[in-house]
């Protein structure tokens, strides 16, 4: 295949990725409207079903204890029955959700595969903002399915999903460009390394973002048990969660940002350290981080504060990522990682 017929492939697969996301989302909105728009039959709900039914002379319907006696008692139905229906709508759709996000996971991973092949030399697909948001994007789902059964994150489809269908619907509209071969300053293995463990970083404070979202949600609301909140987690867990997977992205983003990145300046431009933007925001979201970290170790910090110093953290990712390309632009050394 010519580098053309690459790229064409690319941006399909990147397009049909994008659909079957849609699909996905669709799948666990409909986990999610049956859950919340079919109340469980336990408590008094329950209570009240089960009592039996008695059909009066006049076809009048006599409820209570006083449907105990009488010859036209109906049969009386199972309690659960209802229980049991409502939670295979709820496991099917989202069973179905988690398969269509595999598959856009399979398609999402190809596009961004033959986006390497779509330049000569081949390389890496992360050779500027649009590559790296696409391949960014997929280190979130990868994650999100390779950690699914162990950590229990089926909760998380709804809202990874429709995370995957704005970050590629905006990548699309504003940062879209054609594949081709890499700018001069990115001719090195340090590309690989670096902004590789960058991007594992980055999915995994995503997913840890994502939880802590959720967990402060639960705490705010927890006192009025509303439906919608027996969908996830209790908040122990959703905190366990959140602290686990930032604890896996922090020694990559120290790699990435403190070692590899030096490194490669070293390499590229003769200093390890040039005070550029990018350079101190990243130093920042790892300052953020590893507060975060410490005061859970040693402090023992949990719940609330614990959770907003990670989505600080998490503010610091993406301004080091979006806003430094847009506020400072040419300015910055990496101004490149914007084209």
């Amino acid at each position: 295949m010519t580098t053309e017929a690459f790229a064409s492939f690319s941006d399909t697969a990147i397009m049909f990725a994008g659909i079957v996301y849609v699909l996905a989302l669709a799948a666990h909105v409909a986990e999610w409207v049956v859950a919340l728009t079919t109340p469980a039959r336990s408590g008094g709900a329950e209570g009240a079903a089960a009592q039996p039914v008695v059909v009066g002379a006049d076809g009048s319907r006599i409820d209570g204890p006083a449907a105990g006696a009488g010859s036209g008692s109906l049969p009386e139905r199972p309690a659960d029955a209802g229980d049991e229906r409502r939670e295979l709508r709820i496991d099917t759709a989202s069973r179905i959700g988690v398969a269509l996000t595999v598959v856009a996971a399979v398609l999402h991973t190809a596009g961004v595969v033959t986006r390497s092949f779509a330049s000569d030399p081949w390389r890496v697909p992360w050779g500027n903002m649009y590559e790296f948001t696409l391949t960014g994007a997929l280190g979130v789902t990868l994650i999100y399915l390779v950690l699914l059964r162990t950590l229990r994150l089926r909760w998380m489809g709804l809202f990874l999903t429709l995370f995957q269908v704005v970050v590629l619907m905006l990548a699309n509209l504003t940062l879209e460009q054609q594949a081709g071969p890499l700018v001069p300053a990115l001719h090195s293995y340090w590309l690989v390394i670096h902004v590789g463990a960058a991007i594992l970083a980055t999915g995994a404070f995503a997913v840890g973002a994502l939880t802590s979202v959720m967990f402060l949600v639960k705490l705010r609301m927890g006192e009025r048990r509303a439906a919608l909140l027996d969908r996830f987690p209790d908040a122990d867990t959703l905190d366990r969660i959140s602290y686990r997977l930032h604890a896996v992205g922090f020694p990559l983003w120290t790699f990435a940002a403190l070692i590899a990145g030096p490194i490669w300046a070293e390499y590229a431009w003769g200093s390890y350290w040039n005070w550029d933007p990018k350079e101190v925001w990243a130093f920042i979201t790892w300052v953020v981080y590893a507060a975060y970290l410490h005061a859970r170790a040693t402090a023992g910090w949990k719940g609330k504060a614990a959770a907003i110093i990670a989505l600080i953290g998490f503010a610091t990712l993406l301004f080091n990522f979006v806003g430094i390309n847009f506020f400072f632009g040419a300015s910055s050394l990496h101004s490149y990682a914007g084209s």
